[in-house]
């Protein structure tokens, strides 16, 4: 049987990244050093610490969109053998992400042309979800999260910042996956819309999935994380 506590969904172990700075003669700064922390299904682990410590590089890091210097990220995947992230092929992790992995971004990131409601209902839709049915889930969710109907049908790259976070929150969990990651998922929005976001984020805690979320805000740490890690180097 492997070592890995099969209760956890992600155990990162003594994991490290650096970055050359070319533009200033290739000097390598490290961006975080032996961060360790487990994380079971059904919780959400917080990543909290001043700006520049490393936290969003951690999650982009575990996504695989950086790769680690040093350490391992062991993935516990269903039905599935376990997975080194900071190992695997590349091949490997592209599937994982298509299928079991999710990354929030900051930063809505869609085709022009493409309306809020069909950029929320297509991570449905690309799991075999019959199309109407997609879009009916997609208007419950933007009208959870705030966004008035008039606006379903245009492109959410018109929308201010605190309605396209929204619409890219809605996108992102509309069809969860086993693991999500979220780089400030409240960070440009007012108390109604956030306290909207934590209950859905605790909705899905209830269907067993694991999270790790970038905040910086205590009182939202306490009111919804199940471990908060602090990250405290401040160099990049």
């Amino acid at each position: 049987m492997s070592a890995f506590n099969h209760r956890y969904k992600l155990k990162v172990e003594a994991l490290g990244k650096s970055f050359t700075l070319h533009n200033r003669g290739g000097v390598r700064v490290q961006g975080f050093e032996n961060v360790n922390f487990s994380l079971r299904c059904g919780e959400l682990l917080a990543l909290h610490g001043p700006s520049g410590a490393g936290k969003s590089s951690i999650l982009k890091t575990i996504f695989r969109t950086y790769l680690a210097d040093s350490g391992s990220i062991r993935f516990h995947r269903n039905n599935n053998p376990e997975v080194d992230l900071a190992s695997c092929p590349e091949s490997h992790v592209l599937d994982l992400r298509r299928r079991e992995i999710g990354f929030v971004t900051q930063f809505l990131k869609i085709l022009p042309r493409v309306s809020a409601l069909d950029a929320v209902a297509y991570p449905l839709i690309e799991i075999g979800t019959d199309e109407e049915q997609a879009k009916e889930e997609a208007r419950k969710m933007l009208t959870q999260l705030g966004i008035r109907e008039e606006l379903f049908k245009l492109s959410p790259l018109t929308f201010s910042g605190g309605e396209q976070q929204r619409v890219n929150i809605a996108r992102g969990i509309i069809a969860p996956k086993e693991l999500i990651l979220l780089d400030e998922p409240t960070a440009s929005l007012d108390q109604k819309s956030s306290e909207v976001v934590l209950r859905l984020l605790d909705q899905l805690k209830q269907r067993n999935i694991a999270m790790i979320a970038i905040f910086h805000d205590q009182r939202k740490i306490e009111q919804i994380a199940d471990v908060a890690v602090a990250i405290g180097r401040n160099e990049i």
